[in-house]
C-alpha cells in the first residue's frame, strides 16, 4: 500500500507543477522546498551520508565455513575460561535453576596474533548462534551521532537476523574496542563519547528474559586504555586473557597447520616449537606458510627442516636483501655480531645456534640463539647479562675502530627495554618506585647509569678475549655464516691461544 501512494505522489506532482505554471504562479519556491524535504526523507530511512550505516546497507552477516574450538591451538585455558561464559547461553535450563544471571560481555584481552577472532568465531559456532563482526574504527566518523546510530543498527540488525534465522542468540564481535572504548575525558560532545555511551546502553538493554539473547565479545590488545564504565560487571563479566602459547601450544598450533603440508620425516615440530620462542599464533602460520614457499622454489616434494629455518629467520628478520657492502663494512659487522655471539656463550653457554652476514630485512648481519626455556620470572642477574649481549656488538666495534656506527641503532632500543623492565621492578638503585614518579630527566640518568655500568662489563669481558675475534673473523668472512657448534670450535681455538 506504501508503495502505490509513493507512486501517485511521485505522479501527482508533476500534474500540479504544470496546472500551477498554467495559472501563471510561481513554481521555483515550491520546487525548492520539494528537494530540501526530499533529501530529510532520503536521510532518515537510511540513505545519506549521515545515517548510521553507510548507503543504508546492513551488515553482512559472516557465513564463513564452522569453526570450532578444537581448530585453535596453543589456549586451552582461554578456550575453557570461554566455553564455560558460553554455557550460560547453551545450558539455559541448568542456569535458570540455579538463578544465574547470563553474561552480557567477554572481553579477550592480548597480544596481536594469538587467536582472539578465531576465538569469536569459534564462540559463535559453539552456541549455534547467528554471528556478526565489526571494527571499532567503523563506528568513529566525522558526523556527530554516526557511531552511535551504527551502534544501535549493529545490535538491532543482530537481533533481525537471528529472528529470521530461527536462532536463539546472536554473538556480536568486535575488534580493536580500545578505538571506541576509550576512557572519557569528562567532555560530552565528542563523537567518541556518544558512541561508547551508546555501547554502554545497548548492553545494559540486554536482559535475561530476552529473545534471542546478544552476547557480545569484543578484542583489544590495550587493555589498560578501557573506560572503566565498560569493564564494570554487568557490561564485559569476564575478562579472558588470550597470551602468547607456551612451547606445548606452540607445538599444537604448528601440528594443526601441518596437517594439509608434507613434511620430511626427519622434521621435529617439538624442535620448531623451541625454536619459536615468544612467537604468536599468527607468526606461527606464518613460519609453516614460508617453508612451503621455500621447499617450492627449491622444487622439492617435502618441506625439510632447513626450510623451516629459513622461514624462522624470515618471519624475524625478514626477508634476505641483495644488498652489497664493501669490505670494510662486511668486516664491520662481522665484528659486531661475533661480539654479540661471544657475549651470549659468557652469559649463556652453548646458546649461540648461527652468526651470518647475511643482509636480512634491516640487518646486515644477526646472531641466532638456540632455543630457551619459557621463562615468565628475571632476576636482575639475567636481565643485566641481556643488557650486556645487546651492548656487545657495540662494545666490539670500539675496540678494534675506536667508535661505533649506526649497526648498534636496534641493539640500544632493546638495552632501553630491558632497563625500563628493571626501573619498573624495582630492580635498580631507584629501588621500589612506580614509573608515573619519573621524570624525562630522572629516566635518562638511571637509563645512562645502568648502559654504562654494562658497557664497560662487556668491554672488559671482550678485551680478555680478543684472540677468539682472531680466530673466527676471516672463517665468518669467508663462509658468511658459522652455526653454533663450529663457532664454538673456533672460541676455543681462540681461548687456547
Amino acid at each position: 500500500m506504501r508503495k502505490y501512494s509513493l507512486e501517485l505522489l511521485i505522479g501527482f506532482f508533476p500534474v500540479l507543477l504544470l496546472f500551477l505554471i498554467y495559472m501563471g504562479v510561481n513554481v521555483l519556491p515550491f520546487v525548492f522546498l520539494a528537494v530540501i524535504a526530499a533529501a530529510v526523507l532520503y536521510t532518515a530511512q537510511g540513505r545519506g551520508k549521515l545515517t548510521a550505516l553507510t548507503g543504508g546497507k546492513s551488515r553482512n552477516e559472516v557465513k564463513a565455513a564452522p569453526f570450532s574450538f578444537d581448530q585453535i591451538g596453543g589456549q586451552e585455558r582461554a578456550k575453557e575460561e570461554l566455553v564455560e561464559a558460553l554455557d550460560f547461553l547453551v545450558k539455559r535450563d541448568k542456569i535458570e535453576k540455579l538463578g544465574i544471571r547470563p553474561l552480557k560481555g567477554i572481553l579477550l584481552a592480548g597480544p596481536p596474533g594469538t587467536g582472539k577472532t578465531l576465538l569469536a568465531k569459534a564462540a559463535a559456532h559453539y552456541t549455534d548462534s547467528i554471528y556478526l563482526a565489526a571494527s571499532g574504527s567503523e563506528f568513529v566518523e566525522m558526523y556527530v551521532g554516526v557511531g552511535a546510530g551504527r551502534v544501535r543498527d549493529l545490535f538491532k540488525e543482530a537481533r533481525t537476523k537471528a529472528k529470521k534465522a530461527g536462532k536463539s542468540s546472536a554473538v556480536i564481535f568486535i575488534d580493536e574496542i580500545e578505538v571506541i572504548g576509550g576512557k572519557r575525558d569528562g567532555g560530552q560532545h565528542r563523537e567518541y563519547d556518544q558512541t561508547l555511551n551508546q555501547l554502554l546502553t545497548e548492553m545494559d538493554g540486554i536482559h535475561a528474559n530476552e529473545s534471542p539473547r546478544i552476547l557480545l565479545i569484543a578484542a583489544t590488545n590495550r587493555k589498560e586504555m578501557l573506560d572503566g564504565a565498560l569493564l564494570r560487571p554487568g557490561r564485559f563479566d569476564r575478562h579472558i586473557g588470550v597470551e602468547l602459547p607456551d612451547k606445548k601450544g606452540r607445538q599444537h598450533i604448528l601440528s594443526i597447520h601441518a596437517a594439509n603440508k608434507p613434511l620430511e620425516d626427519s622434521v621435529s615440530l617439538e624442535r620448531l616449537a623451541e625454536q619459536t620462542y615468544s612467537f604468536s599464533g599468527a607468526q606461527l602460520e606464518s613460519v609453516m606458510n614460508e617453508a612451503a614457499i621455500y621447499a617450492m622454489r627449491e622444487a622439492c616434494e617435502l618441506i625439510a627442516e632447513r626450510h623451516f629455518l629459513m622461514a624462522i629467520d624470515k618471519v624475524m628478520l625478514g626477508e634476505k636483501t641483495d644488498r652489497e657492502t664493501s669490505e670494510e663494512e662486511r668486516r664491520r659487522v662481522a665484528l659486531h655480531e661475533l661480539g654479540h655471539a661471544i657475549m651470549a656463550e659468557l652469559v649463556r653457554p652453548g646458546s649461540v645456534s648461527q652468526v651470518a652476514l647475511s643482509p636480512r630485512g634491516g640487518a646486515l648481519g644477526y646472531v641466532r640463539h638456540q632455543p630457551q626455556q619459557d621463562q615468565y620470572l628475571y632476576t636482575k642477574p639475567f636481565l643485566n647479562g641481556q643488557i650486556r649481549i645487546t651492548l656487545a656488538g657495540a662494545a666490539a666495534e670500539e675496540m678494534f675502530y675506536g667508535d661505533r656506527s649506526t649497526g648498534s641503532r636496534g641493539d640500544f632500543d632493546q638495552a632501553v627495554n630491558i632497563v625500563k623492565t628493571l626501573v619498573e621492578s624495582g630492580l635498580t638503585s631507584l629501588g621500589i618506585i612506580h614509573a608515573s614518579m619519573m621524570t624525562p630527566e630522572s629516566w635518562a640518568a638511571i637509563t645512562k647509569e645502568v648502559l654504562d655500568e654494562q658497557m664497560l662489563a662487556a668491554k672488559a669481558l671482550l678485551e680478555e678475549r680478543r684472540d677468539i675475534f682472531a680466530a673466527a673473523l676471516e672463517t665468518l668472512l669467508k663462509e658468511e655464516s658459522l652455526d653454533g657448534e663450529t663457532f664454538r670450535r673456533l672460541m676455543r681455538s681462540g681461548e687456547a691461544a
